[in-house]
């Protein structure tokens, strides 16, 4: 895959905050990467730095093999940030041909906003527009102009999940059109839905980065949940890594399911209503944050 923008060793600082710390990535052509990470984790700065909206401290960032403050680095990048401002007087059809005529190459406007389901808004002022109808309008003008690299933060804050999945699929359909996307979310359904490889961000690190099934599966654990009169004794087992119990109910994180079920047969404690899966994304990510991962 081409590679389309890398961080190599980069650090920065706010002054004593360290947000990001050593971090190497590289963004390659063909993929949506999500970005996952607590708050304060140092994802918007990664953005911001690939980007151009600010330098490293330490480090190098390239974006499409150039220095991305560099105006022209960034004429096939598109954007959207956590929270946007627009012109409250202009109409919807006016605020896509101001932004899409900075543009040699780009989506004609009432083709982007069908994408976006926005063709019923085109004659609308912004001011009048719903902060989830003004969110989409803001996703929308991130890929007004054809971008190779779209960045968007948060892209479905303040969204219902019926706009959410309106918004996922259009994205889905820029990145079958040959865009490549990196995204943020606090939802991490919507990382499921979207995202090909998701890179983990903790304490200004990336502590994690491969392809979706590979990071679920780098936790090396397994879910049960159970009913028995002996949960306590149950959830003290060598292979139970965390235990949630409720009652007679009992929740389990294991280390190895096999071996669990061996020895929970072997204790002769009486259970029923037996069930294992796997790890979500979301329990994937809480182990790996918390340094549980493999």
């Amino acid at each position: 895959m081409t590679s389309l923008a890398t961080l190599a060793g980069v650090t920065r600082r706010y002054g004593d905050l360290t947000a990001l710390d050593d971090v190497s990535i590289d963004i390659a052509d063909g993929q949506i990467l999500g970005l996952l990470g607590p708050n304060g984790a140092g994802k918007t700065t990664l953005l911001s730095l690939l980007a151009g909206l600010i330098r490293p401290t330490r480090g190098t960032v390239r974006l499409f093999g150039r220095d991305p403050r560099d105006a022209s680095a960034r004429q096939h990048l598109g954007t959207t940030p956590q929270q946007t401002a627009l012109p409250e007087t202009l109409r919807v059809r006016e605020v896509i041909d101001f932004v899409g005529g900075h543009f040699a190459e780009r989506i004609p406007t009432v083709e982007l906003a069908e994408e976006f389901g926005l063709a019923e808004l085109l004659t609308r002022q912004t001011g009048a527009l719903s902060g989830g109808q003004k969110r989409r309008l803001s996703v929308a003008l991130a890929f007004v102009g054809r971008p190779k690299l779209v960045l968007l933060d948060e892209p479905t804050t303040g969204l219902d999940i019926d706009g959410r999945r309106v918004l996922w699929d259009a994205i889905r359909r820029q990145r079958e059109g040959g865009a490549s996307i990196v995204v943020t979310s606090h939802y991490l359904e919507e990382i499921e839905q979207l995202a090909e490889r998701v890179a983990v961000i903790a304490g200004g690190r990336v502590v994690a980065d491969d392809d979706l099934a590979t990071v679920i599966g780098s936790v090396g654990t397994r879910w049960a949940s159970l009913v028995s009169p002996e949960a306590a004794r149950i959830a003290a087992l060598p292979q139970v890594a965390g235990s949630r119990i409720d009652g007679d109910r009992v929740e389990l994180s294991l280390r190895d399911a096999d071996a669990f079920v061996r020895d929970l047969v072997a204790t002769g404690a009486s259970f029923i209503e037996l069930q294992l899966r796997s790890a979500t994304l979301e329990e994937a990510f809480l182990s790996i944050v918390r340094g549980e991962g493999a």
